[in-house]
């Protein structure tokens, strides 16, 4: 028991003691120090004379006799009365900059691309066609008849038209010069598919002809076969036109004996019914016209 009150006691002198130096610690002294208090004055407002005047004549002279015409209450002076001059320019510049930041939203708003290019809304839908026909067009160059190195120069192109529609849409430009740089591709790719056209026809013509030549080198040689049937036909041709004339010549000779046959019976029937009538009988009219007719044929024979 006597040990626990001793604890206690000690435990209480050690709390008083150590509150006793706490608030020693917390206590205020003042230190009233002239030669700092005069190198203030005469640093802030110019009042004051600095202190001791040895040790600034010997070690800080020039600073000395400039110290209280150099204060800071001088610049802080002179510097508030330009900046009270200022204000209107401020003010001024203020609303310039508040104007130009609406321009500027605006654009913004005109030149950032993405969902706010109109441009590419108006333009890129014939600009996707055209470019995908031209990729059609260089995969049909293999088909055709092209090689591999052809086709990779046409396909450096169609990416050179794709990093070119890349960079515009990237662009920080006006919706009207983005809109030319589209009008611009489309003309390029459209003239390079053109290109690229006329190209696939010549290589579709050389496939064919080069088809062609080679059924032509398989087809056999009848040169000899179709000479010998022309001069067989036109032997053939010159024994009937001989022939021909032949037949005209007898045919005539025939025609000539028959004529005068029927000559002498129309002149004999002539004279047998001379004193019957003066209009010839239905016989010798007959004969006559039967011998008309019969000049007219072997003459139309003979002109033939």
């Amino acid at each position: 028991m006597k040990n626990r009150k001793m604890g206690k006691g000690i435990l209480v002198v050690g709390l008083v003691l150590y509150g006793a130096m706490d608030v020693v610690a917390q206590s205020v002294t003042y230190s009233h120090d002239a030669a700092k208090m005069n190198q203030i004055t005469v640093g802030e407002i110019g009042s004051g004379s600095l202190t001791p005047g040895l040790y600034y004549q010997a070690l800080h002279k020039s600073y000395s006799k400039s110290a209280a015409s150099k204060n800071k209450l001088s610049y802080r002076t002179l510097a508030g009365v330009n900046l009270y001059n200022q204000v209107d320019e401020a003010e001024a510049l203020d609303s310039a900059m508040v104007a130009r930041a609406k321009i500027e939203a605006l654009n913004v708003a005109d030149r950032s691309g993405g969902a706010l290019d109109v441009a590419w809304a108006a333009e890129g839908g014939k600009i996707t066609d055209k470019m995908g026909d031209f990729g059609r067009n260089i995969n049909r160059i293999l088909q055709t008849g092209g090689n591999g190195d052809d086709q990779s120069y046409w396909k450096e192109h169609y990416q050179m038209f794709q990093c070119a529609i890349r960079a515009t849409q990237d662009a920080y430009m006006p919706n009207a010069q983005r809109k030319k740089q589209y009008l611009r591709i489309y003309t390029d790719v459209a003239r390079k598919n053109e290109e690229l056209i006329r190209y696939l026809v010549r290589l579709s013509n050389a496939r064919k002809t080069s088809e062609l030549l080679a059924a032509t080198n398989q087809i056999e040689n009848r040169k000899a076969q179709v000479v010998a049937g022309a001069l067989g036909r036109q032997g053939a041709m010159r024994v009937c036109r001989h022939g021909a004339v032949a037949f005209c010549r007898m045919d005539y000779r025939g025609w000539q004996g028959m004529k005068k046959e029927r000559e002498k019976e129309f002149i004999n029937s002539i004279n047998n019914d001379k004193h019957e009538s003066s209009k010839p009988s239905v016989q010798s009219s007959a004969i006559r016209g039967d011998l008309y007719r019969s000049t007219g044929r072997r003459e139309s024979v003979v002109q033939g």
